[in-house]
C-alpha cells in the first residue's frame, strides 16, 4: 500500500523472529517494538520520538485503556508514524499507519470541506437556506422569520438538538444503523428552536448530519461518493471510506470499550456526514499536509475557508470555522476536531503557523486528545487515566437479593432483573435494559457508561435502596417495599405553598433544552427537555434543591416579585435559563 513521502513507519517485528534473527547474528539486543522499517526523513527529533513512546507505552501496558494505539506527526522536515500494542487480544499485530480505525466525529470536517469545496464552485452559498435543498414535503423551524442556513449548520449554530429526539436505536451497540432519512426529516418538520438562529454554538450531530445529506441532495452523489471524489482521490487517500475494501477489512483493527473487550463497529447511515468515515493514519496525514497547505491542490482555497474562525463557542480560548475548532492557549492556534465511536478515538490537531500536525488514533473508546495537544504543546497536560474496574466472581444467591424495582422519583424506576446466564441487568425508566458487573457483592459497574451503582442494605442484610454514581452525581432509589428515606430529604424547610405557584413555566437553559417547572400535588416538579420530571425541596423561598442529584435550582425573582429566570447549579458550573412562557 502506498505511503506518505517521506515517511518512517515504526512497527515491531514479530517477537519470535526476532529472537530468531537475534541469535543467528550473535546479537545481545533487547526487541524493540517501536523499531523504524524504514530510514527515510523523520519529523521529529530522536528525543522527542522517544517520549511519545514512553506516552503511548504507559497507555498501552500500565493503564491498558488502549488495546493499540498509532500516532503520527508531520511536519515540513517529513513524518513519523509510531504504533504500539496489538489489534486485539486474538490478534497479536501491532497497529501501524495502514491500520483502519473508526473516526467518528471527524468526518464533520470532510463534510466542511465539501460544502466549501461547493461554495468555491460557485454552486452553493453559505447563506442559502436549507430549506432551498429538502424536499417540499419538509418542513424547516423558523425563528422570528430568520432561516436556518448552511453556514448555521456548519457551526454548529442553528440551534437543531444534539441528537435528534426519535433516536431509539434497536442496537444500542450499533445505534445508528437503523435511523433513516424518514426520521431525520420527521424530527426537522415538527421541531421547534427555542432561541434566535445563530445565537450560540451547540454541538449538534444532528444538524452537520442534515448538512452532509443536503450535499447529497444537491450533488445527486451519495455521501461517501462526494467524499472520494473530491478529497479522497485528489490526495491519494485509499484507506478513506466508510465501506471497507477487502484490503481495509483485513487491516481494521477491532473496536473496544474501555475494559478492553470487543464492541460492534457502527454503521452510520441518514446521519454519515456527522460520522461514517474509516481511516488510517497514513491517509490522515496527507489530509493534515493539504491542511498545513503542505499539500497543494485545487483544493486549497476550500481547504482555507473551512479554517476561518466563525463563531465563539462560548468559551474564551475556543472558537469555531467551519466545523473545525479553533483553541488559542499557551501562545498557540491549534485548529483540531475529534471524534468517538463505541470501540474507537480519535483525534486530529495542526497548527498553521508551526507547520506541525498530529493525528492520534486507538481502537478504544478511551479519550485520546490529551495526547495529540500535548504533542502540539507541552503546556497542555497529559491527564493521568482511570485504571479500568475489576470484575469479580459473585454467588447467583448474593445476586438475586438485588432483583426487584428502585423508585428514583413516581414515574422513573430502576428494574433489576437477573438473567438465566446469571447477568444482572438494570434498567432505567425509558431507556434500555444494559448489563452490569461486580466489583465487589455490593457495588457494580456499567461497561457501556462510564457508571456504577451500589446496593444499600439494612443492618439485618435486606436490599433497601441503591445509588446511581454518574458524572459527579449520586442518584439514589429506594427498592420497592422497603422502608428507607434518603437523607437528603431531612433538610427540607417549609415554605408556603402559594409561592410555588410563581415559579411554574418554562426556562430555556439552551437552544432545544427546556426546563418546564410545574406544581403538582402542592410539589414542585422540574423537567428538562428529553429527562424524566423530578420534584425539587426548598431551603428557602427561592433556591431548591434535587435529592436525585446533586444540583440545585436558585430562582430570580425582581423586586416586585416577577420571576425572571432560574441557574441550574450542577457539576460546579452555574447555568442560566431565562424565563420565556
Amino acid at each position: 500500500m502506498d505511503s506518505c513521502p517521506g515517511k518512517r513507519e515504526h512497527s515491531g517485528l514479530p517477537k519470535k523472529l526476532a529472537r530468531i534473527l537475534l541469535l543467528i547474528l550473535g546479537i545481545s539486543l533487547l526487541l524493540n517494538p517501536f523499531q523504524a522499517e524504514a530510514e527515510n526523513q523523520s519529523a521529529i527529533s530522536e528525543t522527542r520520538y522517544k517520549e511519545i513512546q514512553e506516552i503511548i507505552r504507559e497507555r498501552v501496558d500500565k493503564y491498558k485503556v488502549f488495546p493499540g494505539l498509532v500516532v503520527g506527526i508531520i511536519n515540513e522536515q517529513g513524518t513519523e508514524v509510531i504504533g504500539y500494542g496489538r489489534l486485539s487480544a486474538q490478534d497479536n499485530r501491532q497497529p501501524d499507519g495502514n491500520t483502519v480505525f473508526e473516526i467518528g466525529s471527524i468526518t464533520k470536517v470532510f463534510t466542511a470541506i465539501l460544502l466549501a469545496d461547493l461554495i468555491e464552485r460557485g454552486e452553493l452559498e453559505l447563506d442559502d437556506p436549507i430549506s432551498k435543498f429538502l424536499p417540499e414535503s419538509v418542513k424547516v423551524p423558523a425563528y422570528e422569520g430568520k432561516q436556518i442556513t448552511l453556514f448555521h449548520l456548519a457551526t454548529h449554530s442553528s440551534g437543531l438538538p444534539r441528537m435528534p429526539d426519535n433516536f431509539d436505536p434497536a442496537d444500542p451497540e450499533n445505534p445508528y444503523a437503523d435511523y433513516t432519512v424518514k426520521q431525520l426529516y420527521e424530527v426537522l418538520s415538527r421541531y421547534e428552536l427555542a432561541r434566535k438562529i445563530g445565537a450560540r454554538v451547540d454541538y449538534s450531530n444532528y444538524g452537520v448530519g442534515l448538512l452532509g445529506h443536503i450535499l447529497t441532495l444537491h450533488t445527486g452523489k451519495d455521501y461517501e461518493s462526494l467524499v472520494l471524489e473530491r478529497i479522497c482521490n485528489p490526495f491519494q487517500m485509499n484507506n478513506t471510506r466508510i465501506n471497507l475494501s477487502p484490503e481495509m477489512r483485513e487491516n481494521l483493527a477491532p473496536g473496544h470499550n474501555r475494559y478492553g473487550e470487543p464492541v460492534k463497529n457502527w454503521d452510520i447511515l441518514a446521519l454519515e456526514g456527522a460520522g461514517a468515515l474509516r481511516s488510517t493514519v497514513n491517509d490522515l496525514l496527507r489530509f493534515v499536509s493539504a491542511n498545513l497547505g503542505i499539500t497543494q491542490s485545487g483544493l486549497s482555497p476550500a481547504i482555507e475557508r473551512t479554517h476561518i474562525p466563525r463563531k465563539d463557542m462560548g468559551k474564551e480560548d475556543s472558537e469555531i470555522g467551519l466545523c473545525w475548532i479553533v483553541s488559542k492557549k499557551y501562545g498557540r492556534k491549534i485548529v483540531w476536531h475529534n471524534g468517538g465511536t463505541g470501540g474507537y478515538h480519535s483525534t486530529i490537531a495542526f497548527d498553521k503557523k508551526k507547520g506541525e500536525g498530529v493525528v492520534v488514533l486507538t481502537n478504544s473508546n478511551y479519550d485520546t486528545d490529551d495526547i495529540g495537544f500535548h504533542i502540539l504543546e507541552t503546556e497542555y497536560p497529559l491527564h493521568e487515566p482511570e485504571l479500568p474496574r475489576t470484575e469479580i466472581k459473585t454467588e447467583g444467591e448474593v445476586l438475586k437479593r438485588y432483583v426487584g424495582k428502585y423508585e428514583v422519583t413516581p414515574g422513573v424506576v430502576f428494574d433489576v432483573t437477573l438473567t438465566d446466564e446469571g447477568n444482572l441487568m438494570v434498567q432505567l425508566t425509558g431507556q434500555s435494559a444494559y448489563q452490569v458487573f461486580p466489583e465487589s457483592e455490593t457495588r457494580f459497574y456499567y461497561k457501556i457508561v462510564d457508571a456504577q451503582i451500589e446496593f444499600g442494605l439494612d443492618e439485618k442484610g435486606q436490599v433497601t435502596h441503591l445509588v446511581l454514581y454518574q458524572a459527579g452525581n449520586e442518584i439514589p432509589a429506594v427498592k420497592e417495599g422497603a422502608d428507607y428515606k434518603p437523607e437528603a430529604l431531612d433538610t427540607a424547610v417549609e415554605i408556603d405553598p402559594a409561592i410555588l405557584g410563581r415559579y411554574a413555566g418554562k426556562y430555556e437553559l439552551a437552544p432545544g433544552a427546556i426546563i418546564t417547572v410545574t406544581v403538582e400535588e402542592g410539589k414542585l416538579m422540574v423537567q428538562l427537555t428529553g429527562q424524566p420530571k423530578l420534584e425539587v425541596y426548598p431551603e428557602s423561598e427561592t433556591k431548591f434543591f434535587y435529592t436525585v442529584v446533586k444540583a440545585q435550582i436558585t430562582f430570580q425573582v425582581d423586586t416586585a416579585g416577577t420571576v425572571k429566570g432560574l441557574t441550574l447549579h450542577q457539576g460546579g458550573r452555574d447555568l442560566p435559563a431565562k424565563k420565556i412562557e
